[in-house]
């Protein structure tokens, strides 16, 4: 059996290894001088290989796809993915939130390793080589053409990866390809990333960090999710692990019809946080009220949350009337963070969208509409949340392509 594998990434160097573990003839093609590109900068270039956690608690974790990715997950679940690469010489660390390390901290360590097992398992892994077209035949895979010329094979692993970090060759070869084969491709958009957020308001907060606030995504007037956690403001909005959240969340809505509510005191609801203002009041009632509120606030944020409630900063706090408190209350429970747009794929973590998932084989990854073509990882219109999650789905859905390709 001869399966050509497309993209040496994190899902198709599993794919590749997996099959020609068993016993498969297997050439993997990488357009890159080098495999894993994308590898190399997750995780701040640590690699947060995947989330140290049951099956279940992982697909609770998954935004697109839970459904078709629960055969392959359970097949290939984290910590049979972690102790593969363990036994593979990798050693790894579990931190904060399950998530998973490298022990050297250098994801290169994390590709090298993925390159021995397919090494060792027989694979041919060669470099600068771009595949331009499938070559199929009365819907069958016949080979793959690359800018060298045709290579005859009996199986193709489509793992070009999706369209963030476009850098490391992620150009969204994979959805020509689909749509050479007559998939339809669900329209990928940024997910993991940044937000733009309306007017200027957050320039003196740039830099500011926020932990433990929460925050309320709405899309279409209704409540999706609320979150609790970290985020910071930055240059042209906001980013950090809650907006991240949110992004996988609302990057298939109209972005008119978001809002992003953040919560400055959720451990106080809005009755203790008026007691809290009303003692403060009391202690400083002759200083300037942006002062007042610098026993409750970061002091950047203060100015931005006064001109929210129109309330002057050098107002003496014994003249804030109680419309005046009543809005500076309901701003620091519910403070409108003017959403406007996603940053782009140039800074996004993963793709939202892709291969349409009803067209492929949950199974065996293998299209429903051309035989011995297969599809695996961010190519598919599959992903997850922040934390190790979607290069699990890269694990397991390669694992189980190429387990599948190598099947008579």
């Amino acid at each position: 059996m001869k399966v050509v594998v497309i993209g040496g990434g994190a899902a198709g160097l599993t794919a590749a290894w997996a099959a020609a573990d068993a016993g498969a003839d297997v050439l993997l093609l990488e357009k890159n001088p080098k495999c894993g590109k994308k590898i190399y900068i997750t995780g701040k270039g640590r690699c947060n290989v995947t989330n140290d956690c049951d099956e279940e608690e992982y697909l609770s974790h998954v935004v697109n796809g839970r459904k078709f990715l629960t055969g392959a997950v359970y097949a290939f679940p984290p910590r049979a993915l972690m102790a593969h690469l363990e036994s593979g010489g990798l050693k790894l660390k579990t931190e904060r939130g399950n998530r998973v390390f490298p022990a050297s901290d250098k994801a290169s360590d994390v590709t090298r390793c993925l390159e021995n097992f397919c090494r060792s398992a027989g694979v041919d892994i060669r470099f600068n080589q771009k595949v331009v077209k499938l070559d199929i035949l009365n819907s069958t895979m016949r080979g793959v053409i690359t800018q060298n010329g045709e290579i005859l094979c009996d199986r193709v692993i489509v793992c070009t990866g999706g369209k963030s970090y476009p850098s490391t060759g992620s150009e969204g070869d994979g959805y020509f390809f689909a749509e050479e084969a007559g998939h339809s491709v669900v329209p990928p958009v940024p997910s993991l990333c940044g937000v733009n957020l309306k007017g200027d308001y957050f320039r003196p907060m740039q830099g500011l960090s926020l932990k433990n606030v929460g925050l309320k995504v709405f899309a279409g007037g209704k409540l999706i999710r609320e979150l609790f956690g970290e985020m910071q403001f930055t240059h042209f909005g906001a980013s950090g692990p809650l907006i991240l959240t949110a992004s996988a969340l609302i990057n298939r809505c109209a972005p008119s019809s978001v809002k992003l509510l953040l919560d400055l005191k959720p451990a106080l609801d809005r009755e203790k946080l008026e007691a809290r203002l009303l003692r403060d009041f009391a202690e400083y009632k002759n200083k300037d009220v942006c002062n007042c509120l610098k026993a409750l606030l970061p002091s950047s944020a203060v100015e931005p949350l006064l001109a929210r409630c129109s309330v002057p900063a050098d107002k003496k706090v014994n003249s804030v009337t109680r419309g005046e408190r009543a809005a500076l209350l309901t701003n620091l429970k519910n403070f409108d963070m003017l959403f406007t747009s996603l940053r782009g794929f140039e800074e996004a973590v993963v793709t939202s969208g892709g291969v349409n998932l009803k067209e492929v084989s949950p199974k065996t990854m293998e299209s429903r509409l051309v035989k011995g073509l297969y599809f695996c990882g961010e190519v598919l219109d599959c992903d997850a949340f922040t934390g190790g999650f979607n290069l699990q789905i890269a694990f397991s859905t390669g694992y189980a392509a190429g387990r599948a390709a190598a099947r008579d």
